[in-house]
């Protein structure tokens, strides 16, 4: 993208435009919203109020088109096969809990087996723990090199023929190293394994095709990707679901209740249980819109580029020390750091102070963090919105950060 360009798709940001000289770099934790995707969610609400999948009235009928045209459009996203293969979740945490706890049940035997790679979010440990536990299954552990990368010799050294279930993220939220999930799957279905896919840093970035990945389930969160917040979406092959029980129950997941059971509704409804998010939806398939218009290829070589340019300038920062690859593409826009003698919140509190946002902790990712023996960095994540310029303001930033804490070197 040109610097024209760029600063045409800024003008579409609110918060952005009403606080220039700020620096927002945790686009890995959640997006700025355009304007496009807060008036489709308001319009909503001004124009479509009602319960949808309820009513036979206009206006619930109408909320109605309007959630399912949402579906749609993620599952084109996506590239999926059917609709009914897109469930609407709160976010990729529950949309991962879904799989967990559902497919657990129908997948997941005592003395079985599951295999979670070291670099996960807990989103998609947790479940899985859980999952296991309740099963009487055990958790096995697949570990990445120093640089963040899985061969496939440790891949499937960690298979055995117990491994039902596979879980790993295709795009690390510490490391931004992106897992080959297209062969790992392969090799997974080789085992009779089920793969389950963490797209939740992967989806905003760069282009994901479901069909062509061959994931068995693909989870993911609105406002990871301009969308709104409490608004995510699980992909799950059809065949898989309908082996499924339902994650929820009570109203709109149901065919038919009687004194002594339930008859369950079909895909996709049989998971969206109660009253849904109608308007997050409808929000989440205008984000989608403007990905559509920017293009995903675009947005990907945008944010190459700006993560080539941060690279060249976090490097020469005296005493900073950056986890992960030496290749900046390999990062996809995630710059994962310490520096020596500060405390990552010290970091994050006096970048701050200079109208730079960025993440400090361990990022919910405690395992990786452990493996890496550093218990808590800062990180830097940016979106294609960003600029050279807001990068200059982290790099000078934390070029003064040591003597503001009183080192003299």
């Amino acid at each position: 993208m040109t610097k024209k360009e760029v600063e045409k798709l800024r003008a579409d940001f609110p918060l952005l435009a009403n606080n220039p000289g700020l620096a927002y770099l945790d686009n890995a934790a959640t997006t700025q919203k355009p304007r496009q995707v807060i008036e489709a969610e308001t319009r909503f609400y001004e124009e479509l109020n009602a319960n949808p999948l309820r009513g036979l009235y206009d206006l619930s009928l109408r909320a109605t088109e309007a959630y399912e045209d949402a579906r749609e459009k993620v599952k084109d996203f996506l590239h999926a096969a059917d609709s009914c293969e897109i469930i609407f979740t709160r976010n990729a945490s529950e949309s991962l809990n879904l799989v967990a706890f559902s497919g657990s049940e129908a997948f997941l035997s005592e003395g079985d087996e599951v295999l979670v790679t070291v670099m996960e979010h807990h989103s998609n440990i947790l479940p899985w723990q859980h999952a296991a536990a309740r099963k009487g299954a055990k958790l096995n552990w697949l570990e990445c090199d120093e640089k963040g990368k899985i061969t496939e010799e440790a891949f499937r050294s960690a298979l055995t023929p117990k491994t039902k279930i596979v879980a790993m993220t295709q795009l690390s939220n510490v490391l931004g190293v992106k897992n080959d999930v297209q062969k790992f799957a392969a090799i997974a279905h080789e085992n009779g394994s089920i793969f389950v896919c963490d797209g939740a840093q992967s989806v905003p970035h760069v282009p994901v095709d479901v069909q062509d990945l061959d994931v068995d389930f693909l989870s993911f969160s609105g406002h990871k990707m301009l969308g709104p917040m409490g608004i995510g979406a699980l992909y799950g092959k059809k065949e898989l679901l309908e082996k499924m029980p339902p994650f929820l129950t009570g109203g709109e997941m149901i065919e038919y209740v009687t004194r002594e059971g339930a008859t369950y509704a079909e895909l996709p409804h049989k998971f969206e249980a109660g009253t849904v998010n109608a308007a997050g939806a409808v929000g989440l398939g205008a984000a989608i819109d403007y990905y559509n218009a920017v293009g995903i290829d675009k947005i990907e070589q945008r944010e190459q580029e700006l993560g080539r340019y941060a690279m060249e300038r976090l490097k020469n920062v005296p005493h900073l020390n950056l986890l992960g690859s030496d290749v900046a593409e390999e990062h996809h826009g995630i710059f994962t750091f310490t520096v020596d003698g500060v405390h990552p919140h010290d970091i994050a509190a006096i970048l701050d102070a200079d109208h730079v946002d960025i993440r400090a902790g361990h990022h919910c990712a405690q395992p990786l963090m452990q493996f890496m023996h550093t218990p808590s960095t800062a990180r830097a994540s940016l979106c294609f919105y960003n600029t050279e310029e807001e990068i200059d303001q982290l790099a000078e930033s934390l070029s003064t950060l040591r003597e503001r804490m009183g080192y003299k070197d």
